[in-house]
């Protein structure tokens, strides 16, 4: 197993979301690296139990190691000073998905708060929305109007997680840092969900077959 921070810091965020009894999508999770940037990158995707797939309301994390924080992470690893702490980049997306209306923007802020609990020493700030509609194909005879319409909302929360050098020492101390998150995460899917507006029902249901 390889010993570096930012792998402590996906562990500690898995740990904090499978305890908050969220549910990972598999095939949304990817570990990527730009060979080019040197940028290393881990996105995964978390919902609510049993909502089917795709799930109503997502939660879709990414955190990013840049190359500049790898270059300080090394230069403390060797024992070298270095001008800034190396950070870890984080975004929480959420989004709300398969909608058969256009929803209101404004209301689904009012679920949302500014900013999240502490990440660190730091907080995670949301973006402005993002409103998707996709036209599917046209409705049969008889079918009422808007069927053959399906939209998506997201909205984001950025930031940044700053390394200390007892962060640095010691991996685990990044388990406190997120711990909150898995309860953010969880409670913000839940009023998402529970807001009164109208889904394209899922394509794969939890109890079919």
């Amino acid at each position: 197993m390889l010993d570096h921070v930012f792998l402590d810091a996906i562990g500690a965020l898995r740990d904090a979301l499978e305890a908050a009894l969220l549910e990972r999508q598999a095939f949304e999770e990817g570990f990527r690296a730009d060979i080019l940037l040197g940028d290393i990158e881990w996105q995964t995707s978390y919902g609510l139990p049993g909502e089917g797939l795709p799930p109503r309301v997502l939660a879709e994390i990414t955190l990013d190691w840049p190359t500049w924080a790898q270059t300080a992470y090394r230069s403390w690893y060797i024992g070298e000073p270095f001008d800034d702490p190396p950070r870890i980049e984080v975004e929480v997306k959420f989004r709300m998905q398969r909608l058969a209306q256009r929803p209101d923007p404004a209301r689904v802020l009012r679920e949302l708060a500014d900013e999240s609990p502490p990440v660190g020493v730091g907080t995670l700030y949301r973006t402005a929305p993002v409103l998707e509609q996709l036209l599917l194909d046209q409705p049969d005879e008889g079918e009422a109007d808007g069927d053959y319409e399906e939209y998506a909302l997201e909205v984001s929360y950025e930031g940044s997680l700053e390394l200390d050098e007892q962060t640095l020492v010691d991996g685990s101390a990044i388990d406190g840092q997120l711990s909150s998150m898995g309860g953010w995460i969880a409670s913000t899917l839940v009023r998402l969900g529970d807001l009164d507006l109208r889904y394209l029902p899922p394509l794969d249901r939890p109890d079919a077959g």
